[in-house]
């Protein structure tokens, strides 16, 4: 996944580009639920963009964030949001009445994001199998009968509230492309971390 090709084809399976793999089939994680249980299921993906294999988990209790921005699957696994990091030290958001560090206020909002999915689906590329930390993106599930009923990327909705920022690399590019209208909506709304000049400054 280190090599340039990879790289490139890691990002199209993580969007969901149809070119590289089929954009998500909202009506089949729908399927996954469980009642009384949170469900998460990893596929990954193959160079050919095709599923070549899947795992499963299942938690009464949910799943929690970590310190890493994952989610921690087990004692053993964790799957690792990809192409987004927290920002760098301490910030302030009067409106949110929040003071203190980049991480953890990322990761209070995974947190919060984790709380309610009753399926949570992630895509990794077939070298993260064996990882300890798996780098994937993840959807959630979200039903309340009457109110709600969608599916949602964990990143995106963490970037568009400003809990988050997108990895760059070294020419400044962001590594998820995909990404950059999302993040784009947390600066232009001053959310999260965006409130706080200095952060804005970096």
């Amino acid at each position: 996944m280190r090599g340039i090709s990879k790289l490139a084809v890691l990002t199209c399976i993580l969007a969901g580009s149809a070119s590289a793999a089929p954009q998500i089939d909202k009506t089949y994680i729908r399927s996954l639920a469980a009642p009384g249980k949170s469900v998460l299921v990893i596929e990954y993906y193959g160079a050919d963009g095709k599923v070549a294999e899947r795992k499963g988990y299942a938690s009464e209790a949910g799943f929690s964030a970590n310190d890493d921005l994952g989610i921690q699957v087990n004692s053993k696994t964790s799957v690792k949001l990809w192409g987004i990091e927290p920002c760098k030290g301490d910030f302030v958001n009067r409106k949110e009445d929040f003071a203190g560090s980049c991480n953890d206020y990322a990761k209070e909002q995974l947190q919060i994001m984790l709380k309610a999915p009753s399926v949570l689906y992630c895509r990794a590329f077939i070298s993260e199998k064996n990882a300890a930390s798996q780098n994937a993106t993840c959807f959630g599930y979200y039903n309340y009968p009457n109110a709600l009923d969608t599916v949602d990327m964990l990143e995106e909705q963490l970037l568009s509230i400003g809990a988050v920022r997108l990895n760059r690399k070294k020419n400044g590019e962001a590594e998820r492309a995909d990404l950059t209208d999302a993040e784009q909506i947390g600066k232009d709304g001053s959310y999260g971390f965006w409130a706080d000049e200095r952060e804005v400054a970096q």
